[in-house]
């Protein structure tokens, strides 16, 4: 971190902790959505069927047969689509294919988004100044050169 502002970071370290940041943020928001949805995995676990949450999933949309049919008719979300709504938040700033419908939830995506949007503006920026700044000593060692 104190390297930040002295810009002292190689460009594959800062690429590195911007992954390592964006993983995280993946990955804790993941978390939270599976624990804080229609009570947690347990809640929805001992209903056995998941019809009313923070999120709506495409699994809840289809009727009863359509359900059986798929062999879907006790469904309930697990941590991989939790993963997978954190994943396409931070990858495409918004849900999906699964709208929000609590307001926690469209809290929790918004600053999950920004962090995500802050994450790759900052890392733009500052590979911007990075070749700004090879190019300029790039251009004052030509310009010593022709002399």
């Amino acid at each position: 971190m104190a390297a930040l502002p002295s810009h002292k970071e190689a460009p594959q370290d800062l690429l590195r902790s911007a992954a390592a940041l964006w993983i995280t943020n993946i990955l804790v928001f993941a978390s939270w959505y599976w624990r804080l949805d229609a009570g947690g995995p347990r809640a929805r676990e001992l209903r056995g069927t998941h019809t009313d949450g923070a999120f709506l999933f495409p699994q809840m949309t289809l009727n009863q047969q359509a359900r059986v049919a798929m062999g879907e008719q006790g469904w309930s979300p697990n941590f991989v689509d939790y993963l997978f709504l954190a994943f396409n938040t931070s990858t495409a700033f918004s849900p999906t294919d699964s709208p929000v419908l609590s307001r926690w939830a469209k809290a929790l995506m918004m600053v999950q988004s920004l962090i995500s949007f802050a994450t790759v503006a900052l890392l733009a920026a500052r590979a911007r100044q990075y070749s700004v700044g090879r190019s300029t000593a790039d251009d004052h060692g030509s310009h010593l050169n022709h002399m």
